[in-house]
This record gives structure tokens, sequence and C-alpha cells, in this order.
């Protein structure tokens, strides 16, 4: 691991905070509510707050807040945002040549609470472009640099101790559990904002909405394109059986380099994959359909059905990736066929009350902090 010449060429200042969320690829997580807590807050009135995006040009916006800066990843300004900015908020990895000072803090908000097992837990890795040790060796050098952690549960306090390997590093007390800074609008949206999301969306007003939000798979990874997913949803036999009373936000994960075309349904589906915030989607979903992706975790502290579709379940834990939690204890049902999909869909009020006390027992161990806490942060960290 190198240091950027920049951070050694560029003076540090006190009062300079560097926002990046995955990987320069979105404005959102808890690095946006991290940043949005601050311009709230008459502390931060004149500090200089810094974005880094892979499309700059797109989030210029954010500049009509005299203080805030937007540069562009990678590039000369994002290596000089990080040497002069005394924090760092982030929720993935950063390069490997972005290496703080002693006297810089790196607060680590990563990017959710995790099913599936991660860095120094993996026991197999399918993915073609690295392997097991490359991956381990990533998140020791991340875990090396990064200063703060923040944690929604005992649980992630434990895993990300264990998956970052932080204990071998003498690190394990750097995690503060307040809950997750990206779930404080999940708390504070009002009934005028959800609506204005569905306007926005065009989501006809006698419609429920069903999201759909699948994860990625290491092992469909193509060289010089990124990540595929093989959608496993056949949307005409979904709206034969659901359009009348339902639309489907589709919504992929941002690894996923493939576009899709819904056009031959009529509105029926609406890929949302480009929208920044998950948490609009969230509020005016009245169903979570997943398979692996953390999303459930956060969406639980709404109180809404969840669908697992894990089509592929045990080629992903034996053969990808396996999991932290037992899926019997899952705060909805596991289906493994799309027929078994649509069926419980249209069953879904005996569904919800049948895992009504796993459900309730979930948030008691994944969400016991069901409130907002980017300002508790700040004030523990950021002073």
């Amino acid at each position: 691991m190198y240091r950027h010449h920049y951070v050694d060429k560029t003076e540090m200042e006190p009062h300079t905070v560097v926002f990046e969320a995955f990987m320069g690829k979105k404005y959102a997580c808890s690095p946006r509510a991290m940043y949005e807590a601050m311009l709230q807050d008459s502390y931060y009135a004149s500090w200089k707050k810094i974005w880094a995006f892979r499309d700059p040009e797109s989030y210029r916006w954010l500049e009509n807040d005299p203080n805030t800066k937007v540069v562009a990843y990678r590039k000369r300004e994002y290596y000089e945002a990080y040497a002069r900015s005394a924090y760092w908020i982030t929720n993935s990895r950063l390069p490997r040549e972005v290496v703080p000072r002693k006297e810089q803090e790196y607060i680590q908000c990563w990017h959710g609470t995790p099913l599936k097992k991660l860095g120094f837990d993996l026991e197999v890795y399918a993915e073609n472009k690295g392997s097991l040790q490359e991956v381990r060796e990533n998140y020791l050098g991340e875990a090396k640099k990064f200063t703060r952690m923040m944690s929604p549960s005992p649980f992630y306090t434990e895993k990300m101790i264990s998956a970052f390997h932080l204990e071998y590093l003498n690190k394990e007390n750097i995690i503060l559990e307040k809950g997750y800074p990206r779930n404080d609008r999940l708390f504070q949206a009002s009934s005028d904002e959800i609506q204005l999301i569905r306007e926005r969306l065009k989501i006809p007003s006698d419609k429920k909405v069903i999201l759909y939000a699948p994860t990625w798979r290491e092992n469909q990874h193509v060289p010089g394109e990124g990540y595929r997913y093989r959608l496993q949803a056949d949307f005409e036999k979904w709206k034969a059986m659901l359009g009348q009373e339902y639309v489907i936000l589709f919504r992929a994960h941002y690894f996923i380099s493939g576009q899709y075309d819904f056009g031959a349904y009529d509105g029926f589906v609406i890929d949302v994959s480009g929208l920044d915030d998950v948490n609009d989607l969230y509020l005016v979903s009245d169903l979570l359909i997943t398979d692996y992706s953390s999303v459930f975790f956060d969406y639980a502290n709404l109180n809404r059905p969840i669908l697992f579709y894990m089509y592929d379940y045990e080629a992903y834990k034996n053969q990808m990736r396996d999991f932290y939690l037992d899926i019997h204890t899952l705060p909805g049902p596991v289906v493994k066929t799309q027929e078994e999909l649509l069926k419980t869909i249209k069953n879904l009020p005996e569904v919800v009350e049948n895992y009504q006390a796993n459900y309730e027992k979930f948030n008691e161990t994944f969400n016991p902090h069901r409130s907002p806490c980017s300002q508790d942060y700040l004030q523990s960290w950021v002073r």
C-alpha cells in the first residue's frame, strides 16, 4: 500500500469533511445522512464539505450550499480533498492509494447489515477476477485505515469486528453503536413527502407497490463490462396475476452494469435502479421482495411485509457466500420458485400474521435503535 503524494503536499484543514458513497456512484446512504445533519446544525455552518462523484456534473446542485464543493472521483481534486479534510465519511472501501495521516479521522459507515459473509469470514469465493486471499488483504488494508465505525446493533458490531479482523489490529473499540444514519429518514418522512415520491415515480394512485431488489452474484462477472444479473422473473406472469393490484419497482444492485428494458410491461414494472436514495423506494413500497441483499434489515424498520425469493439458495450458500443467519430466523418466508412467490403474494395477509412473532424478534435483535442518530454520531466524533 502506498500513499498518494498529495497527502504530504497538502495542508490539512480541521473544519473540512469529505464524503463519498458507493465508490463515488451515488449521493446516498449514511454519508448523505451525516452530510444533511451537518447542514441542519449551525455548529457546522462555516465548515467546508466536499463530495466525490464519478459523474460530478450531475451533482453540481449540491454547490448551491456555499460551503459545499463537488469533485471528480480519483482525479487530482479528489486526492487533494482527502489530503485536506480532517474527517472522511464513506460507506465503502476507498482506493488503495488514499491513506490517512495520523491526525485524520476516517469514519467508515459501511453500506448495510450483512446477511452474507464478508472479508475474513468468507470460506469460499466464487468471483473469477480475484481470490479469497485478495479479498482478505483488501479488507485488512481498509481496516488499517479507518479510525471510527458506526453500528446499528450488537450483531453488526460483532460481524464487522470479525469481517475486518479488527481484533487482530486492536481496533475492536473503534465501533460506536447508536443506529444507522441512513435510516433516519424512515422515521422522519411525512405523508406529504411520500405522496410526492409516488407522483415523481408516476405510481397510479389506486395501486400498491412491490419493491423487488435482488443483489449481485460473484459468478456473473463479465470481464470488461462488470457484473450482470440474469433476471429470474417472468414479468408477464407477474402482471397477469398482480397487475390489477400492484406495480413493481425493480432495483438492481449498484454493482450491476446491465440495463433493463421493461417497456413491454406498460408501466407495471418501473426500473428504479438509477435512483440514488433507496429510502424513497422503501417509503412508497407496501412489500419488499429481495434475496440476499441487506436491504431487508433497513426495510424492517417500517414493519412492512418482506418476502425472500431465493431461487438459487443452495448454490449461493455453498458456492458463493455462506450466511451469518439461519434463514428460518428471517422476518418473512423464503420461497424458491416463481410460482410459490406469486402464490405467497396473493395470500399476503395470512403470511404477515404467521411471521409477526419472527418479525418482532428480528427487529429487537437487528434494529434496536429505531430513531434518528446522525446528530448523535456528529456530536460524538466530528467536533
